[in-house]
């Protein structure tokens, strides 16, 4: 994918443009679903994934991340998305995930999958809707943010 430009921001899914403390940061401290995590383990889950990042324009900043977790074939989970509070409401999460299906559908995955608490609409426009036969599904979940991501007390 070639980087993306729109409204004074660079969208770029150039693995080595992702800035791992700000994006640890964002997950750690700011998320529901990934509070505490290690620096290793953001590390890693961005190193096994397809990372989409945005930046100011003139590249000094990164202020959104999202990462696609797929087999590059059939299938993938979209992750982590985040906007960073100051850039939000200029639409860069809706432009982060719409960059992701259409980059990943020229690929020829036809499957996505993701999770989300509160940005149901964000993710309604980008085509996503309530997952069919959810009781097909399965889980293992041994995540201490469980209950803060099934929104539970």
């Amino acid at each position: 994918m070639e980087e993306l430009t729109r409204d004074g921001y660079v969208l770029s899914a150039d693995p080595k443009r992702v800035d791992f403390s700000r994006v640890h940061r964002w997950l750690t401290e700011e998320s529901y679903w990934a509070a505490g995590r290690s620096y290793d383990l953001v590390a890693r889950s961005i190193d096994g994934s397809l990372p989409y990042s945005v930046f100011t324009a003139d590249g000094t900043e990164q202020v959104a991340f999202a990462r696609a977790v797929t087999d590059g074939a059939t299938f993938a989970w979209i992750c982590d998305v985040f906007v960073d509070e100051p850039h939000r409401g200029h639409g860069l999460g809706q432009w982060i995930i719409d960059t992701i299906v259409a980059d990943l559908s020229e690929r020829g995955i036809l499957r996505f999958l993701l999770a989300t608490r509160d940005a149901h609409e964000v993710y309604r426009r980008a085509g996503f809707e309530e997952l069919a036969g959810a009781h097909r599904f399965m889980e293992i979940d041994r995540r201490p943010t469980r209950n803060a991501i099934l929104g539970n007390p």
